[in-house]
């Protein structure tokens, strides 16, 4: 990746959609004009993100209202055998947020078509690959700590949940491919309805009919197959303004480079979906781990519900900086990233402020444990600054995904998350003895040297040669091509 130029645009830079650069005024009508194009992208990928967040959630909901083996196998499932097939097919599906953005902004709108079925392939081929894991889940649950009891509960629910890993394999490819031409409304309207009839019918089948971990089965994977073909009917009805053109064998050219993106995209995003997650798990290796635990479960739910937004910006700042890239407008990728930087910051110091205004109140939301409370009131602080850095972090990592830099972020985040975050948390935690607070305070720290090094790294690029490579993936991977063949 080549870099020479910092990130602030000089006075004396020439702009095509603005006039007299440089003056105060115009700074701020230009802030506020790339604001609206980032927030009608953005608002509504929250909210989808939110929705479809909402089912799996709902569904351990209604179950908890059956019985405690219940709630605990649909938790464990989702948390771990969902979870960490959910990480990996968002993590390579992601793969589109660079192709995509680019070929959109190049012109190259067929190409989006042949780029989503390359993905479908690959999403599909890692979803039977990953089989295995939800067949043969009791024992490495049990591998990792859990309970007979409940390892074999939730082994039941995951064979029955191989249908929502197929159907994550066919609807990231769809989402990437609708949110690069920025049909971020059309995904939120059918995620939305999507949820309305999960709650109904998660209500009907598992409460009313009694059908408990079947019902709770039959309506989840359901509503994630309701997503996936109604996102599908639209794109066959409408063409998607011509992005999409039929099925094609080009499908299958060059899988093994795109391949290659889809793992640096992969590896990249599920180093950062399971870092904070790995908390609870060295938590629960303290002694007297179950206040512990509960505390830094509490505080993880807020933060995962926060995260929403930062994905939401994550997905916009990644359209903008891959669409202007694709259009060969560097100096607007440029600054796109300061205002989504500054944006994001802004809310995640707000959200810091009410969690420190509340850190005695709002732990009693989610627990009657006064010894739970207390616990969670101490780890406040660490939260407010997790939040803060959450709000920067997965931006930065949207434009790294946006300009194609998903390797390159795939060590730093190794670097810094698990050689520096990672046994520093070990060593505060267990050695000096500091306990949860030194745990989440060692892997706070991976955080922020992978905040600062990715700051550093989008500082110094050099986005006219960013926006010249764009232009050279979309010919590599067949744009020119595709287009010829068509006209």
């Amino acid at each position: 990746m080549a870099m020479d130029t910092p990130l602030l645009l000089d006075n004396n830079e020439e702009s095509g959609d603005y006039v007299e650069e440089g003056k105060l005024w115009n700074l701020v009508e230009r802030f506020g004009f790339e604001s609206k194009k980032l927030w009608k992208i953005a608002g509504p990928a929250i909210l989808t993100s939110l929705c479809q967040y909402s089912l799996g959630a709902l569904t351990q909901t209604f179950t908890g209202l059956v019985g405690e083996l219940d709630l605990a196998a649909v938790a464990v499932e989702n948390s771990v055998v969902a979870g960490l097939a959910f990480g990996i097919m968002l993590g390579m599906g992601s793969a589109l947020e660079t192709l995509c953005g680019q070929a959109y902004g190049a012109s190259q709108i067929r190409m989006l078509g042949v780029y989503m079925q390359r993905s479908w392939v690959i999403l599909v081929t890692t979803a039977l690959v990953l089989v295995p894991v939800y067949v043969w889940s009791p024992p490495i649950l049990r591998l990792i700590g859990e309970t007979t009891e409940i390892s074999d509960a939730a082994g039941k629910f995951a064979l029955w949940m191989i249908p929502q890993l197929f159907a994550y394999a066919v609807n990231f490819p769809i989402q990437k491919f609708l949110q690069a031409q920025r049909k971020v409304l059309v995904m939120l309207w059918i995620s939305a309805v999507v949820l309305v009839l999960h709650t109904f019918f998660s209500w009907l089948l598992i409460l009313k009919l009694g059908w408990g971990l079947t019902g709770a089965a039959i309506t989840l994977n359901t509503s994630w197959w309701l997503i996936v073909i109604a996102q599908l009917s639209y794109i066959f009805i409408t063409k998607s303004d011509g992005a999409w053109s039929g099925f094609t064998w080009l499908a299958f050219v060059d899988l093994f480079g795109f391949l290659k993106l889809s793992l640096a995209s992969a590896v990249m995003l599920c180093l950062e979906f399971w870092y904070l997650m790995i908390i609870v798990v060295i938590t629960g290796r303290l002694t007297n781990p179950l206040i512990p635990v509960d505390a830094i479960s509490i505080c993880m739910n807020i933060n995962g519900w926060d995260t929403m937004i930062a994905i939401g910006f994550n997905a916009a700042i990644s359209v903008r900086v891959s669409n202007e890239l694709g259009a060969g407008d560097f100096k607007t990728a440029r600054f796109a990233v300061w205002v989504v930087s500054i944006t994001s910051v802004s809310i995640g110091i707000i959200v810091m402020i009410v969690v420190l205004a509340t850190k005695d109140y709002f732990p009693y939301l989610f627990t009657t444990s006064v010894e739970v409370a207390n616990e969670t009131t101490k780890l406040a602080a660490l939260l407010g600054v997790t939040v803060v850095l959450n709000s920067l972090q997965p931006v930065l990592s949207g434009v790294a995904v946006g300009a194609g830099w998903q390797s390159l972020v795939a060590y730093i985040n190794i670097g810094c998350y698990y050689i520096v975050g990672l046994p520093a948390g070990i060593v505060l935690g267990f050695t000096f003895g500091f306990g949860v607070e030194g745990i989440w305070s060692g892997m706070i720290g991976g955080i922020a040297l992978q905040t600062i090094i990715l700051i550093v790294v989008t500082s110094i690029t050099n986005w006219k040669k960013e926006a010249e490579q764009a232009e050279s993936r979309v010919k590599k991977w067949g744009g020119s091509i595709v287009s010829n063949d068509y006209n």
